[in-house]
């Protein structure tokens, strides 16, 4: 029994059958199996690891800190929450990190750069 929340997590993120399968028999995932299912986002060989986590640590880093915030608290309590995708789009204007972000020049200067091709 995975009691530190996997058991209610697990079938939200790869679906009921999926995560049954894994939760019943107990047995490992391998790292291709688990991209296929996605549990991870990404697989690369060992000795790239670094680079690639570096690589997509740059990626994030380089987009708006307020829209990272932004981004995060919404996905994190949108899954959180037992309400429907209207409810959760309409709720997240109320969370402070989105409220923060709707606040900020970052908010303009996204779309402005991005209609005329440029980086902000």
């Amino acid at each position: 029994f995975a009691a530190a929340g996997g058991v209610v997590r697990l079938p939200r993120m790869i679906g009921y059958h999926n995560a049954l399968h894994l939760i019943l028999t107990g047995r490992p995932v391998t790292a291709p199996e688990a991209l296929r299912l996605g549990i991870c986002s990404q697989v690369v060989p060992g000795p790239q690891l670094l680079a690639a986590a570096e690589e997509l640590a740059n990626q994030v880093v380089a987009c708006s800190p307020d829209s990272i915030q932004a981004s995060l608290q919404t996905v994190k309590r949108s899954m959180a929450e037992e309400t429907s995708v209207l409810e959760a789009v309409k709720k997240q204007m109320k969370y402070p990190a989105v409220r923060r972000l709707f606040k900020s020049p970052n908010v303009k200067e996204g779309p402005t750069a991005f209609a005329q091709k440029r980086k902000p």
